[in-house]
């Protein structure tokens, strides 16, 4: 049986009702950052895994079919997130220590070479179409390795809205770049040297 609240957190965000969009994201937040942290066990992973999934929940919220409440379907979306994430880490790995192992000369035939070079050049070109301080936000992050509260203290900023910038580069990059390869190759070429 779905509570009172359930269903009007339902009805609200099926309608695009973004006060109680707001008072799903204020009351589900940081359980659900701490349920993702118990899979992912890293606190900014968790929170950008629970960002892109709040962005994707707004993005569809006509689209989705939730059949219980709110709340389960959030921590099932959040628990699938966090697995596909982890299934990409292991995939990344593989790939890092596939290059590593590998003869250059066996991966610097032609087509390889003109293909990697091309996609380099795509998300080179993605990532400066994004607005200036997102831009930076996402440089220091994926290329600095810096976390979230380092970039807000360097930036002066809220961390808040280095995760929302995050979420929303991301977002942006995957939609780009889908086109030219799955986005799981496009995160295994942001870790080589671009």
């Amino acid at each position: 049986m779905i509570d009172k609240e359930q269903k009007r957190f339902r009805k609200g965000l099926k309608e695009g009702n973004r006060e109680i969009f707001e008072e799903i994201y204020k009351t589900y937040y940081s359980p659900l950052c701490f349920y993702c942290l118990r899979y992912v066990g890293d606190m900014e992973e968790a929170r950008e895994i629970v960002q892109t999934l709040f962005l994707k929940v707004w993005i569809k919220r006509k689209e989705l079919k939730i059949a219980g409440s709110v709340k389960s379907y959030l921590f099932s979306a959040v628990q699938n997130f966090a697995l596909n994430h982890l299934q990409q880490q292991k995939i990344k790995q593989k790939y890092i220590v596939r290059k590593i192992n590998f003869p250059i000369q066996q991966l610097e035939n032609g087509q390889n070479k003109l293909e990697e070079k091309e996609l380099r050049m795509l998300i080179k070109s993605a990532i400066l179409k994004l607005p200036k301080r997102r831009r930076e936000i996402f440089e220091l992050s994926r290329f600095e390795n810096l976390k979230y509260t380092q970039i807000a203290d360097q930036l002066r900023i809220s961390v808040k809205t280095v995760e929302i910038q995050m979420s929303k580069s991301l977002i942006y990059l995957r939609k780009v770049l889908s086109d030219y390869i799955a986005g799981i190759l496009v995160v295994l070429f942001w870790i080589s040297n671009i």
